[in-house]
């Protein structure tokens, strides 16, 4: 079995066996899709149900068409209220827009060709994508891709051991400003200093349940290579300070308090540019049903992986009392952890 090392994730873009998975999903379906019903894991979450009215309603758009959602499995988790108290709402909701709702995951795939997994908490996403995965069909994974960086690298080893593609991204990082700035419009990115909501849950890393939003913006507009990171906290506020392999830094503030936006700046060498405001889900649902249609992914396992690296750094950084703390080796210990996960699944050479 061929599992991943450090140095392979440090090297390759994208993942090289990333890309052969791909190759071969992609070799197995030679012609564009141009259509497919679509199923959704978890009805705790309004992206679910962004994406059924955008799909399923009115007149959809040229880009979508074909493309529709035909079933869900609700999923919720009992200890997480937000989750649980949203769930029979929505699926009243999906039902009037022609959602069949099913009783489990297995269900769902017999009638679907493509799953966006929306379950609002990521730590039962390693077992629900791995039965996506098992039956071969490419998937989105909402944010957060998992409940910890262990089973955010343990996922990608799956998806390349399974040869099934999927790719993980919060809504953020399509803001019109921010892929602006990341195209080169204002010249290489010097710095950038992003903020979002990052309200706290206690069953995962604190940054992982709502800070994404504001480091995907950073990394939208940075790019990967950040070596560390340090982390101050009040009750009110975290800041995260990135240093990257060039020298370059970047922020992220993420707040508890006051009016909850998103944005920030990005100092390019032609000068700094404003990123925000934050429009919708929109942008995101085009990644996602290009995806769908030709199996390229918008971003590599490499940045995902590397954001969640980011993330649980920060947590072993306020852990350790604001100490710097090198991402490398933070990723070492969570893989490591993952390999034993794949290890014990047992899955087929």
């Amino acid at each position: 079995m061929k599992i991943y090392d450090r140095r392979r994730f440090l090297r390759d873009t994208g993942m090289s066996g990333m890309a052969l998975g791909l190759s071969s999903w992609i070799q197995s379906n030679p012609k564009l899709v141009d259509a497919g019903r679509i199923g959704i894991i978890g009805l705790d979450t309004s992206h679910s149900i962004a994406f059924t009215k955008a799909l399923n309603t009115g007149n959809p758009p040229d880009k979508y068409r074909g493309f529709r959602i035909v079933a869900a499995y609700p999923n919720g988790s009992a200890d997480i209220e937000s989750s649980t108290k949203r769930i029979p709402g929505y699926i009243e909701e999906v039902k009037k827009m022609g959602v069949e709702i099913v009783d489990s995951i297995a269900a769902l795939l017999k009638k679907v060709d493509f799953v966006l997994l929306e379950t609002n908490d990521g730590r039962p996403h390693l077992q629900q994508a791995l039965e996506v995965m098992k039956a071969g069909k490419p998937l989105f994974i909402d944010k957060p891709v998992a409940g910890t960086l262990t089973d955010a690298i343990a996922l990608y080893s799956l998806s390349e051991k399974l040869k099934v593609p999927f790719f993980s991204s919060s809504s953020l990082r399509y803001m019109e400003s921010a892929q602006e700035a990341a195209s080169g419009n204002v010249g290489k990115i010097l710095g950038a200093d992003c903020f979002s909501p990052a309200t706290l849950e206690p069953t995962h890393p604190d940054l992982f349940w709502y800070g994404i939003h504001g480091i995907e913006t950073l990394y939208t507009v940075m790019g990967t290579g950040c070596q560390s990171v340090t982390r101050t906290q009040t009750e009110g506020t975290d800041v995260a300070v990135g240093v990257w392999e060039d020298g370059r830094i970047g922020t992220f503030r993420g707040t508890r308090t006051g009016k909850h936006e998103y944005g920030g700046t990005a100092y390019g060498e032609k000068g700094p540019i404003t990123l925000g405001p934050y429009k919708g889900y929109d942008n995101l649902l085009d990644r996602i049903i290009a995806f769908f249609k030709t199996g390229n992914l918008p971003i590599t396992p490499k940045e995902t992986l590397e954001i969640y690296t980011f993330m649980e750094a920060a947590d072993e950084s306020k852990r350790k009392g604001g100490k710097s703390i090198q991402l490398k080796d933070v990723y070492d210990i969570h893989l490591k952890k993952a390999n034993k996960i794949i290890q014990q699944l047992n899955l087929p050479s």
